[in-house]
């Protein structure tokens, strides 16, 4: 079988191997779509955090069971399903209070260990999730979806509420979609206008504001002083990370999505006269996941994913993606003729 691996910063290289052999816990899988995502940008250009080389990138996947046991959630060969890429150990302080996503000891798919830009990968029967309902690209964006749901959990947003966004990406409209489904009014913030114009006349998010010596007023301005109840980062960017917490209302909470390589600086008396909440938010659980599921024919799929090529294709055009003008939001990667 085809496969491609990154075999350092910058350099894919398109290989073949034998298919995988399944233990009796395992799926064998046939991926059908394959999700890129911030992750695997910078694993490419060698900024990303939690990362070793060579590795076979790829963990938003949608796939089709070649072989599995009898299994507790009846999926038998021939479903279609979504693989929750967190390999979790399930006896660390974190999983056994029930957060697998910040398992001490996690593993994650294209990441940790190799992921599903191959033709067959054979994944544990228990990270799985049937999605016969859901065409290859609503299942491809699961994922994504679900890091966004699990931001928005931890933030515990209230309907009523008037959050901000900053990061008009696809991890920041996936927060913005799925807290307007809660009835949470967002204002999304970004440097890019042609994203701020996605998430206004796509999303449908009540205000946007572009970056500049102006933002804070302007937020000022639309929240009648008060501010934000709640600000999302899904940027990644140092001076995003940084300034959140200045469109954040006193009492409020910052969620950190997006992360950041190295260190990041606050006032001190800025982030403790407002009480700040800081919240980080890493992954997901099968709660987002099946939160996701359920909702996804209610975001615009169709628009959100912008570029997509057949596997063999994927090196080719890879490096553009990477360029601002090549106007990406999400590009998939497909292994079946369309």
């Amino acid at each position: 079988m085809k496969y491609i691996v990154c075999e350092q910063p910058g350099e894919f290289v398109l290989k073949e191997k034998p298919l995988p052999i399944r233990k009796p816990s395992e799926a064998l899988l046939k991926i059908k779509k394959v999700g890129i995502c911030g992750t695997d940008l910078h694993a490419y250009s060698g900024n990303q955090a939690f990362f070793s080389y060579p590795r076979i990138l790829g963990h938003e996947l949608a796939a089709e069971v070649v072989e599995i046991d009898p299994n507790e959630n009846d999926i038998v060969a021939g479903d279609k399903v979504v693989i929750m890429p967190y390999l979790s150990c399930g006896n660390c302080i974190s999983c056994t209070n029930g957060k697998t996503n910040c398992c001490t000891n996690i593993q994650v798919l294209g990441v940790h260990t190799d992921g599903g830009m191959q033709e067959y990968i054979s994944v544990p029967s228990r990270i799985l999730l049937k999605t016969n309902t859901l065409s290859y690209e609503e299942m491809a964006i699961v994922e994504p979806l679900a890091i966004g749901a699990h931001a928005i959990r931890r933030a515990e947003l209230q309907p009523g509420e008037l959050i901000a966004v900053m990061g008009c990406g696809p991890i920041g409209i996936g927060i913005m979609k799925l807290a307007q489904l809660q009835g949470v009014q967002v204002i999304a913030i970004d440097v890019n206008e042609q994203r701020l114009h996605y998430a206004k006349e796509t999303i449908g998010v009540d205000y946007v504001v572009k970056v500049g010596p102006n933002a804070i007023n302007e937020v000022a301005q639309i929240t009648d002083g008060n501010l934000c109840a709640a600000v999302f980062d899904a940027s990644g960017n140092k001076i995003a990370l940084e300034t959140g917490p200045d469109y954040m209302s006193h009492g409020g909470r910052f969620v950190l999505v997006g992360l950041y390589k190295g260190e990041l600086t606050y006032t001190h008396p800025k982030i403790h006269a407002k009480e700040t909440t800081i919240l980080c938010s890493r992954n997901a659980t099968l709660e987002d996941f099946n939160h996701v599921i359920s909702v996804v024919d209610q975001f615009p799929t169709n628009s959100f994913i912008t570029h997509n090529v057949h596997f063999t294709e994927m090196i080719t055009h890879f490096e553009q993606w990477l360029k601002p003008e090549s106007r990406v939001m999400k590009a998939t990667v497909h292994f079946y003729s369309e």
